[in-house]
């Protein structure tokens, strides 16, 4: 065997461990289907959302202050307390200009945040169609719209879902659930605590996930192709999570940590998400069930194009050469013949 012949190192690992040829197939899939590029375009609308979400929030929080007078007034006094002289005097006018405002800034921040999320969810429809090497559908623009909304929606009501049942795994909500049922000893099932809440999270990521992964794509997959790539994603968006805990506290103790370094980490949060699913998603595409119902797409057409030559014979050109080579060779023998 030549030199050139012989397997390479990662070829030798792949043959030799089968755990490793998987994880291969996975991230040979990532890089064909480009995707972080994807991941970044879902980092963009991920961040570009949440400026509209926030006017949103505004203002429901204008709702809720004009219709509570004496929370809008306790509130105002306290600004005024907190910071005297003109600073605070603006920024009590800032606020009531904001209530005043609410219907606008509402109506603003949902038009916006419609238009934001319907660039995210395609983008993101689009990444995980691409793991799965789905090709697109000729499907009209206002169906195609209609579908992400509704796709949108489902999203928004999972996450929130998920997060609600995520806080009920925080270990300060339980002591507070165990206090009020009459157990107060929290030294023993402090390290008990810990780990179902991180149980729960991990339980509820899995199940948002594998939604994820199997219903959003253009054409839905098999279910069962996606639960175990979901407790991949769900174990390590947990094991991130952590991970990011430890960094932002040891970031924004400083001054220019605690002015930028949600704002870097909420990207870096969103970026490396957006990876750990997509990355998820080609796993569960790579894996032998779904390699098998993959349909192969029939080869492009040949084309055979025949090329007819006709040979004419020599030319003018071509008999008056052969003439003088016939005369010279002539003339050669004719002196060797008088020799």
């Amino acid at each position: 065997m030549n030199e050139q012949e012989k397997p390479g190192f990662l070829d030798r690992l792949r043959t030799r461990f089968p755990w490793f040829d998987r994880v291969m197939r996975a991230q040979d899939r990532y890089n064909d289907c480009n995707g972080n590029f994807y991941a970044a375009g879902i980092t963009y609308f991920t961040i570009f959302s949440l400026f509209p979400l926030l006017m949103v929030g505004f203002a429901l929080g204008g709702f809720v202050l004009a219709s509570k007078p004496d929370l809008l007034a306790e509130l105002e006094n306290r600004i005024r307390s907190v910071v005297s002289g003109d600073l605070g005097h603006q920024l009590v006018t800032l606020m009531d200009s904001a209530i005043a405002s609410r219907g606008t800034v509402g109506v603003i921040g949902l038009a916006t945040a419609a238009w934001a999320g319907l660039g995210w969810m395609a983008n993101l429809r689009e990444a995980l169609s691409q793991m799965w090497l789905q090709h697109k559908t000729d499907a009209s623009f206002v169906g195609t719209k209609l579908s992400d909304l509704l796709a949108l929606v489902s999203a928004f009501l999972a996450v929130v879902l998920t997060i609600a049942l995520t806080a009920l795994g925080d270990p300060e909500l339980m002591r507070k659930v165990l206090r009020w049922i009459g157990l107060h000893d929290f030294a023993a099932l402090g390290g008990g605590l810990r780990v179902v809440s991180i149980l729960v999270s991990v339980l509820i990521s899995w199940v948002l996930f594998s939604l994820i992964i199997a219903r959003l794509p253009r054409e839905s997959v098999h279910f069962r192709s996606a639960l175990r790539a979901g407790l991949l994603a769900a174990v390590g968006f947990e094991v991130f999570k952590q991970v990011a805990s430890i960094y932002l506290q040891s970031v924004t103790r400083g001054p220019a940590g605690a002015t930028f370094g949600p704002v870097v980490g909420l990207m870096v949060f969103a970026y490396v998400t957006a990876r750990l699913i997509l990355f998820a998603t080609a796993w569960a595409a790579t894996s032998a069930e779904s390699l098998a119902e993959q349909t192969v797409p029939p080869p492009d057409p040949a084309q055979i194009t025949t090329r007819l030559h006709i040979n004419e014979g020599p030319g003018v050109s071509g008999l008056i050469a052969a003439a003088a080579a016939g005369a010279i060779g002539a003339l050669g023998i004719s002196r060797l013949l008088r020799r």
